[in-house]
């Protein structure tokens, strides 16, 4: 673009050495065509102003796209250029890399990393079976880290296997390894290594489907292919556990033309349905046995949240034939603006409290990280991908799920730049008293920071739908944060205890998905095509941040979903 253009050569020009260099140059031009001068200058007169004109309207028409029509940017439009972005993407695939290298030195195979210590751990006393592996898969694919992707890929095709006697979770097995394999065969150009490691592990994990209802247990044996209950409130299976494999699952019934995986999670979807919800919020536990919910506790935080993620990108997944999750979505929502929505003092910071029980009236005040993902969501919400300025039907209720997923983003932010270190907790409290100084409370136990995603997915999100470039800016400097704090200049990146002091304490430990999420999300974040790789409308992310093609359902796995209008 002209803006670019201009700004390209001004950095040029203004850096000394070029401008001695440029500067000599154009006065020996000057000098040996005298003729031309006048010419020159009278073409200088009549194109300037109409080059300024031009980019006071290039300016002026991305003002208006930078947010809602009805919410202005606190920021302008940011003096950096496109070679900026690429610079800042750049040290995004950097940073994978060197996660990447330390735990190929440290613990190539194992399940985590631990770059302290220099070791691997595995998930299971059995050994490992590519969690970090197969998570990182799609981001090197996206990364175009070739030398490293072939090394991951040699890995599964020789030495991954799921025919191991051990006990996995259910969710975590799903979203990261069959979501990370299902991912890499679309992205790779339908390689079938993955296509056939990952119906080997669907078939395996369809052995957790064996409760009286339809309601899955917590893990599964992948050898003997067998169900195992939860350690927790009586054998129960977490809501969002147990509502967040159907993306994944649906995926592989379309590819394979096998309805079986489609049919075991979308009755899951259709039990839910017919269970009684607290204006489409439900609590976060649930039976296998009795099919019910247990407790009453409502959160869209840990146990709770992936369950209103999928409700609406089920809908997307499917190129909208399937309005049974539109309905389920929309409803939850309404449920979240009519009970979970509330304002802290003094600032007015927007949060998803949580409620203890159905009869309660009064919000706890407590919102964790993991809540962040849902200020992308609200915007998926209205658009479903599409651009803001491309999007014509911004109805009143749209006009508020996305002024909701806005300011939600905004407390997300404010979570991370109030800290020391400038780095969110894992959970925050927020002040209900009006005489109160600061909106956030910290506690000890909540302090502590995983290298969680959602609010860099969240930022990815909302910058592909309204183009605002405070989101990019956020991003940037949220990684520079974890830059200065998690990384280890010879081991990686690394959790942390506190991110309330400086310096922080480290916890020895890299999660997966720092390399699968975090990472992934910054990377497209700072992508300056904005909608040419991975764009929102083809392309649904699983809970996991694995890209999955949206696709209507072939004729052989097309499911009732679209019957429960």
């Amino acid at each position: 673009m002209l803006a670019d253009h201009i700004r390209i050569l001004a950095i040029f020009f203004f850096n000394p050495d070029e401008f001695r260099f440029v500067g000599g140059f154009i006065s020996e031009l000057w000098e040996k065509f005298k003729f031309y001068r006048i010419w020159l200058i009278r073409i200088g007169i009549v194109v300037t102003p109409c080059l300024l004109l031009y980019f006071n309207y290039y300016q002026s028409e991305n003002k208006l796209y930078a947010s809602p029509p009805f919410i202005q940017s606190k920021y302008k439009e940011s003096p950096t250029i496109k070679l900026e972005w690429a610079r800042r993407q750049y040290a995004v695939r950097k940073a994978f890399k060197h996660g990447w290298r330390s735990y190929v030195r440290d613990a190539w195979g194992h399940d985590e990393y631990h770059p302290i210590s220099r070791r691997g751990s595995n998930f299971t006393r059995e050994g490992g079976i590519g969690y970090l592996i197969v998570d990182s898969l799609d981001t090197m694919l996206i990364m175009n880290l070739h030398k490293e992707y072939q090394q991951a890929r040699h890995w599964i095709k020789t030495e991954l296997r799921f025919d191991v006697n051990a006990n996995v979770s259910l969710f975590e097995t799903t979203i990261r390894i069959l979501g990370g394999l299902l991912s890499a065969y679309h992205l790779s150009g339908n390689d079938t290594i993955y296509l056939d490691k990952a119906r080997d592990l669907g078939d395996r994990l369809l052995g957790a489907f064996t409760a009286p209802t339809h309601i899955p247990y917590a893990s599964v044996n992948l050898k003997y292919r067998r169900g195992i209950e939860g350690h927790f409130f009586g054998g129960a299976s977490s809501t969002s556990e147990a509502t967040t494999l159907q993306l994944e699952f649906k995926y592989l019934s379309q590819l394979t033309g096998d309805e079986k995986y489609w049919r075991h999670v979308e009755n899951i979807m259709f039990h839910f349905d017919n269970l009684e919800k607290l204006d489409g919020l439900v609590p976060i536990f649930i039976s296998p046995k009795s099919g019910n919910f247990m407790g009453e506790q409502i959160t869209l935080g840990a146990r709770g949240d992936s369950y209103y993620e999928y409700l609406l990108k089920q809908y997307i997944q499917t190129a909208g034939t399937e309005p049974i999750y539109r309905r389920m979505y929309d409803e939850a929502i309404q449920g979240v603006k009519k009970r979970l929505i509330a304002l802290s003092y003094p600032k007015g910071l927007w949060y998803i409290g949580e409620l203890p029980h159905y009869s309660s009236n009064k919000i706890y005040p407590k919102m964790d990280h993991l809540v962040c993902f849902m200020a992308g969501n609200l915007a998926l919400g209205v658009t479903q991908g599409t651009k803001l300025k491309d999007f014509n039907k911004l109805t009143t209720r749209f006009q508020q799920d996305l002024t909701l997923g806005i300011k939600l983003l905004e407390t997300c932010a404010e979570m991370y730049f109030t800290t020391a270190t400038g780095l969110a907790p894992e959970i925050a409290h927020f002040e209900t008293d009006p005489k109160a100084k600061n909106d956030l409370i910290i506690k000890p136990n909540d302090a502590h920071n995983l290298l969680r995603p959602e609010t860099v997915e969240s930022l990815f999100v909302l910058w592909r739908i309204t183009g605002d470039i405070q989101y990019r800016e956020w991003g940037w400097r949220i990684f520079q944060s974890f830059e200065k704090y998690a990384k280890l200049d010879d081991a990686g990146y690394t959790s942390l205890d506190d991110v309330t002091i400086i310096p922080p304490k480290r916890r020895d430990k890299m999660e997966t998905f720092w390399l699968a999420e975090t990472l992934k999300y910054l990377y497209l974040l700072f992508d300056d095509s904005n909608s040419n790789l991975l764009p929102l409308d083809q392309y649904v992310f699983n809970t996991e941040a694995h890209p999955l093609p949206i696709f209507e359902p072939s004729s052989k796995v097309y499911g009732e979903g679209w019957s429960r209008s």
